[in-house]
């Protein structure tokens, strides 16, 4: 009874090693892809966002829980999907700070968090605080928060307003943020990227 015992732990002991070796050699990298290229699918097909002023006024009734969905002009691209919520995630481990009004997905934004930023738009900054603004204005991909004042100008705007005002950001930061949030959709910087 007692060799039984220990040659049935033993290959219990085995088999949990084995799993815990497979596991350790399975990238994870693959599963993160194919939940993300899970999540694209999803918001690229079902998006409830649009440029139109009647949708930015409408945000401040929806209920808190409500998500801002989808691309606003062109059609999302996988390939630049991936690298903006890659990009985002290096972007809050890089600074330290996981700032949680940076959403992590710029397809996919709570409304609760879209009507805290929205005011933050109209904060009139200090003359330092502009000068941070200004160089985002200039040198972002859009040359603003988006690429047309809709619902993400004013809410992205708001957004990088915060940035400088609370947590110090400077106009390079805001800048990068800027564009690893844009939602408009399409290859980005990478029209000419294979």
């Amino acid at each position: 009874m007692g060799k039984r015992l220990v040659l049935a732990l033993f290959i219990l002991l085995l088999g949990f090693t084995g799993y815990f070796l497979f596991m350790l050699s399975t990238p994870k990298i693959k599963v993160t892809d194919e939940v993300l290229a899970a999540k694209f699918e999803y918001l690229s097909s079902n998006g409830n966002s649009s440029c139109s002023g009647n949708f930015k006024d409408s945000i401040v009734a929806m209920p808190d829980d409500i998500r801002l969905q989808g691309s606003c002009c062109s059609a999302m691209n996988l390939h630049r999907y991936t690298e903006q919520v890659e990009g985002l995630k290096k972007f809050k481990e890089e600074t330290g700070q996981n700032i949680s009004e940076i959403p992590n997905d710029p397809y996919d934004i709570e409304a609760k968090l879209a009507k805290k930023l929205l005011p933050y738009y109209d904060l009139e900054l200090t003359e330092e605080e502009q000068k941070a603004y200004d160089y985002a204005m200039e040198n972002s991909d859009e040359k603003g928060p988006c690429c047309c004042k809709c619902w993400r100008w004013f809410v992205y705007g708001g957004l990088g307003k915060y940035l400088i005002r609370e947590k110090g950001f400077t106009g390079e930061q805001i800048t990068e943020v800027w564009n690893l949030s844009d939602g408009c959709g399409g290859e980005g910087d990478h029209v000419f990227h294979t």
